[in-house]
């Protein structure tokens, strides 16, 4: 099967990163992330915490839905949701 000239990949772990947050996370091998389903298209994403670490934004990929995950005190200790 022939290949998409548009199907790439970036591979950026040896990229400089100046945000020291970032830089802790990537030494330590890990990254907070929630996997989410949005029903509307049935799709599964990967959904990174933000840069400031107080939220969790995602989009749909194929419709634009939205949602945001805050991070708090008596929050779920869960890492999977549907958005409807």
């Amino acid at each position: 099967m022939k290949s998409d000239p548009r199907d790439y990949q970036l591979d950026i772990r040896s990229a400089d990163i100046d945000v020291p947050h970032l830089q802790a996370q990537r030494a330590e091998g890990k990254r907070p992330y929630l996997r989410v389903l949005f029903a509307c298209c049935s799709v599964y994403q990967r959904v990174y915490r933000s840069g400031d670490g107080k939220r969790y934004d995602a989009r749909c990929p194929k419709c634009g839905k939205s949602a945001r995950f805050m991070v708090g005190e008596g929050g779920s200790d869960e890492r999977e949701f549907v958005v409807e």
